[in-house]
């Protein structure tokens, strides 16, 4: 029998008796095709040891098999999630990650990110909070054709361009727990200005408190930066307060264990003397004791879900409208919120 020289995609499509399209699927590891047709188009790859070109496919695609995740955070732990739920979709496909920190901040932001995507060639790219609130910067990606979604805190974009969750909504249900068990003395450590994150928190917890007719005086605010030193210094401008607050709720989980670390220093018990409720759900909010009450933020399943409308195109599935673009954050609830000691 002749020999049929190297074996190409249609080669593959041919004796599995599908389309070209279907054998591309396979190759990509298309999340949404038939198990059936999928171990059929494996087994000819198998028998005529058919080996995708990368390089060329890259060529034709005009594209490298790069996606990108763009962040200007001070939360590492933040962009770790984000990573680990990008790493879980691309799992197993051609696919690799790149991670570029920007500065917001800094004058040629939009220049320094246009180079970089065109120079990567990048497949597609994540925006995370605060940078994915640009509307320049999405707009830059939608004039040089490079595929983009938005992380948010609320609805930024289409649903094709962005994941978002309920930040003020759930903040404001935490803040009423609070008010339920009886504190109305409520501190607020509030996330970095410009955050739209640290916005919709605060927005939540102010709604709560008007609407249960409770008086916020401005010295029961104070900045934080999501980082544990901003929150320690801002649990103590609370905490030296006369009277002091009775729980104080900090916008993300490094800022509450800052919160949780400030009281013990003052010989306070918590949750007996201050609750204390966090938002994130990360480890540290597990780990510490007493373990915190706090928000769980679905940050993996978010930027999972991100990565997937990313590449719904290449896989040729309706992976984009498929995947929800609404991740609505829910209250843990753990030992650090207890009713005000009575007096």
């Amino acid at each position: 029998m002749k020999s049929m020289g190297k074996p190409t995609i249609n080669d593959v499509a041919r004796l599995a008796g599908v389309s070209k399209k279907t054998v591309s699927r396979v190759i990509n590891r298309s999340p949404l095709l038939n198990a059936d047709t999928r171990a059929k188009v494996e087994k000819v790859i198998a028998d005529i040891g058919y080996v995708p070109n990368v390089q060329a496919r890259a060529l034709a695609l005009r594209r490298n098999f790069l996606v990108g995740l763009i962040h200007d955070n001070p939360n590492a732990q933040m962009v770790m999630n984000v990573q680990a739920g990008i790493l879980e979709a691309i799992r197993d496909t051609e696919f690799e990650l790149i991670v570029r920190p920007i500065d917001r901040g800094s004058s040629t932001m939009l220049a320094d990110v246009k180079n970089f995507l065109e120079r990567q060639r990048l497949y597609g790219v994540l925006i995370l909070p605060p940078v994915s609130e640009n509307d320049m910067l999405a707009e830059l990606c939608q004039d040089i054709g490079c595929r983009y979604v938005r992380m948010g805190s609320t609805t930024l974009d289409t649903p094709e361009h962005m994941v978002a969750s309920n930040d003020s909504e759930v903040v404001k249900e935490a803040v009423n727990h609070l008010i339920s068990l009886g504190h109305s003395r409520i501190g607020l450590i509030a996330g970095p200005h410009g955050f739209r994150s640290a916005r919709e928190r605060r927005k939540g917890f102010e709604e709560a408190l008007a609407e249960a007719d409770i008086k916020l005086p401005r010295s029961l605010i104070a900045d934080g930066n999501y980082t544990f030193e901003t929150g320690l210094a801002a649990a103590d401008r609370l905490l030296d307060l006369s009277p002091r607050p009775t729980a104080i709720f900090a916008s993300n989980d490094e800022m509450a264990a800052a919160t949780l670390h400030a009281a013990r220093r003052r010989g306070m018990s918590v949750p007996e003397d201050l609750s204390i409720i966090g938002f994130d759900d990360t480890a540290i909010a597990q780990h510490i004791w007493p373990p915190m009450t706090t928000v769980h933020w679905p940050i993996i399943s978010m930027a999972r879900s991100a990565a997937l409308k990313l590449l719904a195109d290449f896989f040729g599935d309706d992976l984009a409208s498929e995947e929800p673009s609404l991740f609505p954050s829910t209250l843990i609830h753990r030992a650090s919120v207890a009713p005000p000691r009575k007096v």
